[in-house]
């Protein structure tokens, strides 16, 4: 596994990630066997440091967890505590849904934009109610499943997930809604 350690203004020592490593590699180890890439983002938040970790898994998943505390290591701990418990709550899932799969998530390029507004949407005032541009990026977007969208939404903590469903090769999305269930959103239904 590939592991990406890095701080936000914070200087990591080599203590610090050779001890990340080892503690993360056994929680890996223990409920995920087929990883390919750890980020681990240290940063400080007024008076506490913060640990974001992402883990990357050969079957398209990814496993976001983040750690708060007034001390580095406990921060780490928090953060290692939380991909363990995700870990193992989702290893029965992982098991059962991947187990017919034998090649990697396929990824196809995407971009995201936010446009800027028309000229015919400005007010007297010269200014519009449309939003500015102010990212422009590229993403990645899976070809899996709508379960394995439905986990990777869990498992990342994300709000919403786009995907090209492995069924029928359309795009989807999957959303958490506001009362918690998640909604599922396939264009090729909507006929």
């Amino acid at each position: 596994m590939r592991y990406q350690i890095s701080g936000k203004q914070i200087d990591v020592g080599e203590a610090l990630q050779t001890h990340v490593k080892s503690e993360l590699g056994e929680v890996v180890d223990k409920y995920a066997q087929r990883p390919t890439e750890a980020v681990i983002v240290f940063s400080r938040m007024a008076h506490e440091h913060v640990c974001e970790a992402t883990i990357h898994l050969s079957t398209g998943l990814t496993a976001q967890a983040k750690g708060h505390a007034t001390e580095i290591y406990a921060a780490f701990e928090s953060c290692r505590e939380k991909m363990d418990k995700q870990m193992r709550r989702y290893k029965r899932r992982l098991r059962d849904h991947h187990r017919d799969r034998v090649a990697p998530v396929e990824y196809g390029g995407g971009s995201s934009y936010i446009l800027a507004p028309t000229e015919e949407a400005e007010d007297q005032d010269g200014q519009g109610d449309q939003p500015m541009i102010i990212a422009e990026m590229e993403t990645k977007v899976p070809s899996i499943t709508v379960g394995e969208a439905v986990m990777q939404l869990e498992l990342g903590g994300q709000k919403m997930l786009v995907f090209r469903n492995e069924g029928h090769g359309g795009v989807n999305v999957v959303y958490r809604r506001e009362d918690g269930n998640i909604g599922w959103i396939d264009p090729r239904n909507s006929k």
